[in-house]
Order: C-alpha cells, then structure tokens, then sequence
C-alpha cells in the first residue's frame, strides 16, 4: 500500500458516507452542489482539459486535441461543477507538536483526505493549498477520480519545518481563487488574532463559505504538565525551563482568551468554527460535524 493511503481511514469514510458537504451558498438562483448547471457548450467559460474516463459524455470530448495526440480529453467549463472546495492545510513547525499519539498535521491530513474523498464523490472539485509563512504548494480544484492520490501524495510529501504567518496566506490566497467556492482550513491558528480574523474576512468578501477547523493538542488545552519541565519553542521561538504549576492558571486564561477572540470573530462572520482535539476519534468528531451542519441547511 502506498504510504499516503495511511490518510484514508475506512472507519471514518464509513461514518460520512450518508453524509454532504454541500456549500449553504445560493449561487446563480440554485444551491451550490445540488445540482449540475444547467449551462453548457459556449455560453459558459472555458475552464480546463481532463482525461476521459469510461461513462463520460463524448459530447464534450476535445476532438482538436484527439486530432493531435489520438488522445481522449473533455473540455470543461467553469460553471460544469457547483461546489468547488479549497482545502488550506497549516504546515508551519507548530502543526508537528504532538503530546501523545498522533500530531496536529497528521490529524489534518486526516480530515483533509476524508474531506477530499468526500467532495470528490460527490463529483465536485477539490483542491488543496499547503502553507507555512507563505504557500508551499496550490493543487488546482478538479473534480477527477485520480485527483485524489495527487491530493495525498501532496500532503505526505509536504514537510512541517518554518514559521507560519497565517494572516497573510489568506489575503494571499483570497485573491487566487477567482471562482466563489467552499473554503476550508486546517490549522491550529497559532497567529495574532485581530490578522487572523482580518484575513478571513478577506475570503467572505470575495463571497466564499468557510469551515474553520482548528486543530489541538489536548496538553495546549489543558497544560497538565507538573514537574519542571524545558518547554521546547517551536517557530523561532527559545527554549523556557519552567515550573508548570506556576504558570497554569495565567496560561489557561490566556489560551481561554484566545480560542473566545477566535470563537467570537467567526461567529461575527458566519463561518463555521470547528474545535478538534488531536486525541478525539476522528470519525466521531468529522460525522458529528457534518450531521450538525446538515441539519442546519434544513
């Protein structure tokens, strides 16, 4: 089995099989993802070529290009798929901290795949963004069945090593994606808030939805540590040798503070925030999720 394989957990695919991710978006009169456009040929951008594949209508095969490589390629049109999915995934060196068990970004790449396999069952589009203190890689949306071992092969490959300036990344990445979509991002936000939030509401204003799920390890949550202990920094960050004791009241409150902040301003701008603890069961959590967010649309 190929090592990103490992991302697929069959546990987890079975709980969100009955489950959607249908953007709650009205797009062009109909909800995004319901349903195919009812546009087609040229009355539509053209968007991009994709392989042919058994079952496809040869109505919307590239004859001209079949002509040059005696290859079968369809065209498709920026309207051909409702939901497009932009999965944004935290590489930066604080998405490796792990206290027991599985890190941040394994547990990530996890849901990210889940997510994928999801979209791209539904035959809509999913693409993946990887970032740090800029952005490492940008997968382009496609809604092909062979997209998803590119998806994969991306996130095992990519290594957690630098700073992350999260902020940035997103004004940066607002203004790539040029067609209105279901945002969602995969970090443990570890960024001031006030340019957090700013960022965010670059994507609303470019009309995207987001899902904002924020990914911890339970000791950032409950910092149980007892006996003195060299606190390793992570992004630039020096090493503090400390009694865990002292600082826990005054590092619960702080911590407390900055998930409300988080909380409070993406309320503020209906984007749905999702707290998942690395030592959760991941299929629990994501079909949870998904069911409260389907009940919602109804």
């Amino acid at each position: 089995m190929d090592n990103y394989q490992k991302y697929l957990d069959p546990v987890t695919l079975a709980k969100i099989e009955g489950l959607d991710l249908k953007a709650r978006l009205i797009v062009e009169g109909y909800i995004a993802g319901l349903h195919k456009s009812p546009y087609q040929g040229s009355s539509v951008e053209f968007a991009e070529h994709r392989e042919y594949a058994p079952g496809d209508d040869i109505k919307h095969v590239d004859w001209k290009v079949w002509s040059r490589t005696d290859k079968l390629y369809l065209k498709q049109y920026e309207e051909e798929t409702n939901l497009i999915t932009y999965l944004l995934l935290d590489t930066s060196e604080s998405m490796r901290y792990r206290s027991n068990g599985v890190s941040k970004l394994d547990y990530a790449r996890y849901i990210a795949a889940a997510l994928a396999y999801l979209v791209l069952k539904q035959q809509d589009s999913v693409g993946l963004a990887t970032f740090d203190f800029e952005v490492r890689n940008f997968l382009r949306p496609s809604s092909h069945a062979s997209h998803l071992k590119q998806l994969l092969h991306l996130m095992d490959t990519t290594a957690a090593a630098q700073k992350t300036n999260v902020a940035t990344i997103f004004h940066d990445l607002a203004e790539r994606f040029k067609k209105r979509g279901l945002v969602i991002i995969l970090s443990d936000l570890f960024d001031e808030v006030p340019s957090l939030l700013s960022g965010l509401k670059h994507f609303r204003h470019r009309r995207h939805e987001i899902i904002v799920f924020q990914i911890l390890d339970p000791a950032e949550l409950e910092f149980p540590f007892q006996d003195t202990t060299l606190f390793k920094g992570m992004e630039d960050l020096p090493q503090v040798l400390s009694e865990p004791r002292a600082l826990r009241q005054a590092y619960r409150e702080e911590f407390d503070g900055f998930l409300t902040e988080v909380r409070r301003g993406c309320r503020g701008q209906h984007i749905d925030h999702v707290l998942m603890r690395t030592d959760q069961k991941l299929d629990v959590a994501l079909s949870a999720y998904l069911a409260s967010r389907m009940a919602k649309r109804k």
